[in-house]
Protein backbone atom coordinates (compact mmCIF):
# COMPACT_ATOMS: atom_id res chain seq x y z
CA UNK A 1 0.00 0.00 0.00
CA UNK A 2 1.66 3.40 -0.74
CA UNK A 3 2.31 6.17 1.57
CA UNK A 4 -1.07 8.00 -0.73
CA UNK A 5 -3.32 5.59 0.33
CA UNK A 6 -2.60 4.95 3.68
CA UNK A 7 -2.64 8.67 4.64
CA UNK A 8 -6.19 8.70 2.72
CA UNK A 9 -7.51 5.86 4.52
CA UNK A 10 -7.14 7.54 8.05
CA UNK A 11 -8.24 10.81 7.26
CA UNK A 12 -4.74 12.51 7.91
CA UNK A 13 -2.45 13.51 5.74
CA UNK A 14 -2.11 15.85 2.91
CA UNK A 15 -3.12 16.15 -0.62
CA UNK A 16 -2.58 18.80 -3.14
CA UNK A 17 -5.49 21.53 -3.69
CA UNK A 18 -6.89 20.42 -6.87
CA UNK A 19 -7.09 16.46 -6.10
CA UNK A 20 -8.42 17.14 -2.67
CA UNK A 21 -11.28 19.36 -4.32
CA UNK A 22 -12.16 16.73 -7.00
CA UNK A 23 -11.78 14.00 -4.36
CA UNK A 24 -14.41 15.60 -1.87
CA UNK A 25 -17.05 16.16 -4.60
CA UNK A 26 -16.44 20.24 -5.23
CA UNK A 27 -15.78 20.24 -8.49
CA UNK A 28 -16.99 17.47 -11.44
CA UNK A 29 -13.22 17.27 -12.85
CA UNK A 30 -9.97 17.40 -11.93
CA UNK A 31 -9.01 19.85 -14.62
CA UNK A 32 -11.75 22.04 -13.61
CA UNK A 33 -10.79 22.24 -10.26
CA UNK A 34 -6.60 23.23 -11.08
CA UNK A 35 -8.45 26.05 -13.40
CA UNK A 36 -10.45 27.53 -10.17
CA UNK A 37 -7.16 27.38 -8.18
CA UNK A 38 -4.96 29.04 -10.73
CA UNK A 39 -6.94 31.21 -12.02
CA UNK A 40 -7.17 32.22 -7.94
CA UNK A 41 -10.60 31.65 -7.28
CA UNK A 42 -9.53 29.10 -4.28
CA UNK A 43 -8.15 30.61 -1.80
CA UNK A 44 -6.44 28.34 1.53
CA UNK A 45 -6.20 29.67 4.97
CA UNK A 46 -7.29 33.06 3.22
CA UNK A 47 -4.55 33.11 0.91
CA UNK A 48 -4.28 32.46 -3.23
CA UNK A 49 -2.72 29.12 -3.90
CA UNK A 50 -1.18 27.57 -6.61
CA UNK A 51 -2.67 23.69 -7.58
CA UNK A 52 0.53 21.45 -5.99
CA UNK A 53 -0.30 23.20 -3.08
CA UNK A 54 -0.78 21.02 0.20
CA UNK A 55 -3.53 20.57 1.97
CA UNK A 56 -3.94 19.18 5.45
CA UNK A 57 -6.32 18.68 8.01
CA UNK A 58 -7.34 21.74 9.99
CA UNK A 59 -6.74 23.69 6.44
CA UNK A 60 -9.70 26.63 5.54
CA UNK A 61 -10.69 26.27 1.45
CA UNK A 62 -12.64 28.96 0.27
CA UNK A 63 -13.90 29.39 -3.21
CA UNK A 64 -16.71 31.57 -5.27
CA UNK A 65 -18.71 28.31 -6.24
CA UNK A 66 -21.78 29.87 -9.34
CA UNK A 67 -23.10 33.33 -7.30
CA UNK A 68 -22.40 32.45 -3.61
CA UNK A 69 -18.80 32.01 -1.68
CA UNK A 70 -18.35 28.62 -0.55
CA UNK A 71 -16.41 28.20 2.80
CA UNK A 72 -15.33 25.08 4.90
CA UNK A 73 -12.18 23.69 6.37
CA UNK A 74 -10.16 20.40 5.77
CA UNK A 75 -11.61 17.08 8.06
CA UNK A 76 -9.90 14.39 6.27
CA UNK A 77 -8.04 13.67 3.39
CA UNK A 78 -10.36 10.82 0.49
CA UNK A 79 -7.71 8.14 -0.62
CA UNK A 80 -10.30 8.22 -3.98
CA UNK A 81 -13.00 9.86 -4.96
CA UNK A 82 -15.76 8.15 -3.67
CA UNK A 83 -19.41 8.76 -2.64
CA UNK A 84 -20.91 11.82 -2.24
CA UNK A 85 -21.87 10.55 1.72
CA UNK A 86 -18.09 9.45 1.84
CA UNK A 87 -17.11 12.24 0.61
CA UNK A 88 -18.57 14.86 3.00
CA UNK A 89 -16.89 13.47 5.93
CA UNK A 90 -13.77 15.15 4.78
CA UNK A 91 -15.15 18.63 5.12
CA UNK A 92 -16.82 20.88 7.40
CA UNK A 93 -18.96 23.52 5.79
CA UNK A 94 -19.26 26.53 7.74
CA UNK A 95 -22.23 28.20 9.30
CA UNK A 96 -22.37 31.35 7.40
CA UNK A 97 -21.56 29.52 3.95
CA UNK A 98 -25.02 27.38 4.93
CA UNK A 99 -26.59 30.41 5.77
CA UNK A 100 -25.66 32.00 2.32
CA UNK A 101 -26.65 28.66 0.30
CA UNK A 102 -30.05 28.28 1.82
CA UNK A 103 -30.58 32.06 1.19
CA UNK A 104 -30.21 32.11 -1.97
CA UNK A 105 -31.77 28.25 -2.75
CA UNK A 106 -34.83 30.56 -1.35
CA UNK A 107 -34.06 33.45 -4.25
CA UNK A 108 -34.23 31.05 -6.83
CA UNK A 109 -37.07 29.87 -5.76
CA UNK A 110 -38.89 32.94 -5.85
CA UNK A 111 -37.86 34.27 -9.19
CA UNK A 112 -38.52 30.59 -10.76
CA UNK A 113 -42.00 31.41 -9.18
CA UNK A 114 -42.58 34.72 -10.42
CA UNK A 115 -41.29 34.03 -13.64
CA UNK A 116 -44.38 34.06 -16.33
CA UNK A 117 -45.27 30.40 -17.35
CA UNK A 118 -47.69 30.11 -20.52
CA UNK A 119 -50.76 28.25 -20.34
CA UNK A 120 -50.34 25.30 -22.95
CA UNK A 121 -47.03 24.46 -25.33
CA UNK A 122 -45.37 26.80 -28.38
CA UNK A 123 -46.41 25.02 -31.40
CA UNK A 124 -43.70 25.26 -34.15
CA UNK A 125 -43.77 28.73 -35.05
CA UNK A 126 -44.29 29.84 -31.68
CA UNK A 127 -40.97 27.70 -30.74
CA UNK A 128 -39.34 29.16 -33.79
CA UNK A 129 -40.05 32.82 -32.61
CA UNK A 130 -38.59 32.00 -29.17
CA UNK A 131 -35.53 30.75 -30.45
CA UNK A 132 -34.93 33.81 -32.77
CA UNK A 133 -35.87 35.86 -30.20
CA UNK A 134 -33.30 34.39 -27.88
CA UNK A 135 -30.87 34.58 -30.27
CA UNK A 136 -30.22 30.66 -31.10
CA UNK A 137 -31.68 29.94 -34.58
Amino acid sequence: MSTDEAAGEGGGGAARVDRWLFGVRLFKSRSLATQAVSGGKVHVNGQRVKPSHTLRPGDQVSFVRGAIEFECSVVGIPARRGPAPEALRHYLESEASQARRAEFAARMRLAAALTPRPEDRPDKHQRRELRRLRGRG
